[in-house]
């Protein structure tokens, strides 16, 4: 048993929400209801803005670190202690480049007013998967005057190989992996452990009192900041890897198999 828990860390895609749902089953409800009522505090680490957060419920957490860490909201959703946004030179040259892009990009402003630049096969399927709300379509140029904290491409993994997004355009940002279709794109540096680093001195609790669950290449840094990190059991291979614990499927309770088995107990 790991003593003296003060915060849990959830991811939502692949490890709070299976993928092809579109709600938290009834028995994680049930765990993190038990965690709260004990004084832990419980937290979403998510690639999502806040605003692409519908898949929740009613169920209750202390904060968010959303945009895969360029972006924490406390309670309410709406009170922001910590923004990294992406430069605007590296928003100049996007808009140059995508011009004649076989990428398309979801561009997420810190206001939420997400827009994509086109369609192409790999966004559409990841807007049926994700149950994402239609997007309005919008010449990139109009990026130039907002803060934007995260950028998505999609396209092949061969046609963003191939491309120089990251060797000349995108040269302060850095990609992050979780699905085939797309990768989510931040500022250098910003990464979810970075959202986690500012929840919890925020809160006043040291990251050895924290716990963090996640599916993906994009909670690498989560489940390596954090005291203890748990690979769910459909993770990815190299997120098993630095993890210190790996549950089972999130379709075979992984998460209340963590909470109450196998010697682990968190806040049951």
């Amino acid at each position: 048993m790991i003593k003296n828990i003060k915060a849990i860390f959830f991811d939502i895609d692949g490890t709070l929400v299976p993928f092809g749902m579109h709600n938290i089953p009834d028995e994680v409800k049930n765990c993190i209801r038990i965690a709260r009522e004990k004084g832990i505090k419980v937290f979403i680490s998510t690639g999502r803005h806040i605003s692409w957060i519908d898949n929740l419920d009613d169920t209750e957490f202390d904060g968010y670190v959303t945009a895969n860490g360029a972006m924490c909201l406390l309670q309410d959703k709406k009170s922001c202690i910590f923004k990294r946004c992406i430069n605007k030179k590296d928003i100049d040259k996007l808009i140059t480049y995508s011009i004649d892009s076989q990428i398309k990009f979801a561009v997420v402003p810190y206001d939420g007013n997400i827009f994509i630049t086109g369609e192409n096969k790999e966004l559409l399927k990841t807007a049926q998967t994700l149950n994402l709300p239609p997007i309005p379509v919008k010449d990139l140029s109009v990026a130039q005057n907002m803060e934007i904290v995260q950028l998505m491409a999609f396209g092949s993994e061969q046609v963003r190989g191939d491309s120089p997004l990251f060797s000349q355009i995108l040269t302060d940002c850095e990609p992050t992996n979780w699905n085939p279709f797309f990768c989510d794109i931040v500022q250098k540096g910003s990464d979810k452990s970075a959202g986690v680093e500012a929840i919890t001195a925020y809160f006043g609790i040291n990251l050895s009192e924290t716990v963090a669950f996640g599916d993906a290449d994009n909670d690498l840094g989560m489940l390596t900041c954090c005291g203890t990190g748990i690979a769910m059991g459909n993770a990815t291979p190299s997120l098993k890897v630095v993890a210190d614990y790996v549950t089972t499927d999130i379709t075979d309770h992984g998460i209340k198999n963590a909470f109450y088995g196998s010697s682990r107990n968190y806040g049951a």
